[in-house]
């Protein structure tokens, strides 16, 4: 069998590859129309005008999908290693996907809402995947090392936990620079007051936004050693 269609592996795979693109695709189309500037634009800022914003809100809404598959799917592992070992705690595992849903339904809200148009909810869903996204990944890297030797190797665990830590710090100067900024435009010059605040602001928007990517990059070799298969129970009707 081909390595990528062993056990759930495609999921992460797909999920890596799309989410990617999406960010990369809208991001040439804007740049390519003069959007948005070529130094560090925010994410949001290549999906904010048409028709990169359709692609944008496109692929975004499938890499929400595709990450929440991917999530249950790792859910359903950890809760079989408890029911083998109990050694993950079915609370963690439950808060965990918890967060996890929660960041893919930020995400829906980002993909659905531009920035241009309804900034409020956009920057509200922004907020749900960003800070969910960051507290999943972290709960996900203890989980890894509960589970040990099951799914993860250590090396793995140990990639796992510093991408999780690299979200989790950037997140906070995300959100917090661009609080400060308090204005959304388009295009910047270095002349522009707050321009560093922006800066550092979208760099580590950026960098979390990858730390994710990567994270679910260290899945794949977890995915191989499993599978899911769905149960259909008929009830009768009299």
């Amino acid at each position: 069998m081909v390595w990528f269609m062993e056990g759930m592996c495609l999921l992460p795979i797909f999920l890596v590859i799309w989410s990617s693109s999406t960010f990369i695709v809208s991001y040439i189309i804007a740049l390519l129309r003069r959007d948005v500037d070529v130094v560090l634009p925010y994410i949001s800022d290549t999906g904010a005008t048409p028709p990169e914003s359709c692609v944008f809100g496109f692929m975004s809404t499938i890499t929400a999908f595709a990450a929440f598959s991917t999530m249950y799917a790792e859910y359903k592992f950890v809760e079989r290693v408890h029911e083998r070992t109990g050694s993950v705690p079915p609370c963690l595992n439950k808060v965990s996907f918890g967060f996890g849903v929660i960041s893919c339904v930020g995400m829906c809200f980002v993909a659905t809402f531009q920035e241009t148009t309804v900034m409020a909810v956009h920057d509200f869903g922004a907020l749900l995947f960003f800070i969910s996204g960051a507290i999943y990944t972290v709960l996900q890297s203890m989980i890894s090392y509960r589970a040990h030797p099951y799914g993860s190797s250590k090396c793995m665990c140990h990639f796992r936990t510093f991408f999780a830590v690299l979200a989790f710090l950037a997140v906070f100067p995300t959100i917090f620079c661009a609080v400060s900024v308090g204005t959304s435009k388009l295009h910047w010059s270095s002349d522009d007051k707050d321009y560093t605040l922006h800066i550092v602001s979208v760099a580590c928007e950026w960098i979390t936004a990858f730390s994710f990517i990567f994270f679910f990059l260290t899945y794949i070799q977890e995915f191989k050693q499993f599978t899911l298969k769905p149960t259909v129970n008929l009830t009768e009707y009299s």
